[in-house]
């Protein structure tokens, strides 16, 4: 990962930048292209086939259904697009995970020697969303082949989002131009994702994996700091890796939406759900539970769909029951605020709710980050009911790590927004930034651990 974070950083994308910028446009595309697959093959280089296969699948799928009138056959032709789709997602991520729970009721069958693509769950998403938005007739103008998969290929979102549909890029890829501001907002961006990722998520991470490498004695601070910890390093990494992709996508004349909108200021599960993984909750929203019904049908028929939604949250997650328990949590949680609780809540004071839905984000993030459920629940005990209070674990790692905390925590809020925008020059940015990178580079250089959680979904 050292290796690949520096040559990234200073061979493949200032090596790509330069060639794509001085290509006439009707070669940007296949620049484009040809770096992303390059990128991608940087992991498995025989899973290009599998994007390649994906991306085919939906783009010739997708055009047989679009010169089909009669509704019938129509409707055949998508269904088994769609499976196919399921089924490709479901051999190379959940295959094992399904043989695995078979063999616990006494089967004994081999488990696949496959390691998991990357990205799979996030341009097997955008692929199907084209299918589906040609399918109910949407304005999806045709297009080449060629670009539809630069669409798919796109390396600054292709291995962890955000989730792009087609319709959100399709005429810029067609047509589009890059200003000086684009350029300087995109790079200004991407700069605020890497040191996101690098002196936040990385450093923040680090103390997660030091307290729950033993979790047997822990204080009930430390459960609670250890879990903040990891809340704060899946928040940087996820949105810093979002803020990267948008900066890139920026710098080469794409808008790509937005994925995170300071979620923990949120006041609500549901509020938190609006501003967390934004093109994923939008995704479901568009392609399951308005599809299902939404709220347009009775109060059983919603809970069904609600139920459904989060289910299928939790295992697009990953192959375990903890992301499924997680997903399953969330949505229970949002029933009972949408049907029990929501005039509560609405009558409670704002810093009452920002700490009722902070406890359960916490609880939420304790399910997700242990796929051992018992080691989970070892955990959620050491944070409720716990006789010791306080350790020596908690004061050190608050002792020499606090301005990770008071950073972490400032900067998952608007306040540096509002600052950046209304006290620091350009100049005293452009200089706080070159500190900044000098920093993240030692960091890389000096750092191993440099996981990227989001990969593996």
């Amino acid at each position: 990962m050292l290796f690949s974070s520096l040559f990234f950083l200073f061979f493949f994308l200032p090596v790509f930048l330069l060639l794509y910028y001085v290509v006439p446009f009707k070669y940007k595309n296949k620049v484009l292209l040809f770096f992303s697959l390059l990128f991608y093959s940087w992991g498995e280089p025989i899973y290009i086939l599998l994007l390649l296969f994906s991306s085919m699948l939906n783009y010739y799928g997708s055009k047989i259904i679009r010169k089909i009138s009669y509704p019938q056959k129509r409707k055949k032709y998508f269904i088994i697009i769609i499976i196919l789709n399921i089924l490709l997602l479901g051999v190379f991520k959940y295959c094992n995970f399904i043989i695995n729970n078979l063999n616990l009721l006494g089967l004994d069958i081999e488990t696949l020697n496959i390691a998991l693509p990357l990205g799979i769950s996030f341009f097997t998403f955008q692929t199907m969303s084209y299918t589906i938005d040609v399918y109910k007739d949407k304005n999806i103008v045709p297009d080449t082949f060629l670009n539809f998969l630069t669409y798919v290929s796109m390396f600054p979102q292709l291995v962890a989002g955000p989730i792009v549909r087609y319709d959100e890029v399709s005429n810029d890829l067609k047509n589009r131009t890059i200003t000086k501001e684009d350029f300087y907002n995109g790079f200004f961006k991407f700069l605020t994702g890497l040191f996101k990722k690098v002196l936040l998520a990385n450093n923040i991470g680090y103390i997660f994996s030091l307290i729950t490498k033993d979790i047997s004695d822990i204080s009930l601070l430390t459960a609670w700091l250890g879990i903040i910890s990891f809340a704060l390093q899946i928040y940087y990494d996820f949105s810093g890796y979002s803020d990267m992709a948008k900066g890139i996508g920026e710098m080469l004349g794409f808008k790509y939406p937005d994925n995170f909108n300071y979620p923990y200021i949120a006041i609500s599960i549901t509020d938190f759900w609006r501003r967390w993984h934004m093109t994923l909750s939008s995704w479901f929203r568009d392609y399951v539970y308005i599809p299902l019904g939404g709220n347009r049908c009775n109060k059983i028929i919603n809970m069904r769909n609600i139920i459904i939604v989060w289910l299928l949250t939790g295992i697009w997650h990953g192959a375990s029951w903890n992301y499924i328990l997680w997903g399953l949590y969330f949505g229970i949680i949002l029933l009972i605020e949408k049907y029990v609780l929501k005039n509560i809540i609405s009558k409670m004071p704002k810093l009452l709710k920002h700490i009722y839905a902070i406890i359960l984000i916490l609880v939420g993030w304790t399910i997700f980050a242990f796929e051992d459920i018992e080691t989970g629940i070892v955990y959620l005990k050491s944070m409720f009911i716990n006789n010791t209070i306080i350790d020596n674990k908690f004061i050190f790692f608050i002792s020499n790590y606090l301005l990770f905390y008071i950073f972490g925590i400032t900067f998952s809020t608007p306040i540096f927004s509002k600052m950046r925008s209304n006290i620091i020059t350009k100049v005293l940015l452009i200089i706080i930034y070159v500190f900044l990178f000098i920093v993240t580079v030692s960091s890389l250089i000096g750092d191993s651990y440099n996981p990227f959680l989001y990969f593996r979904f």
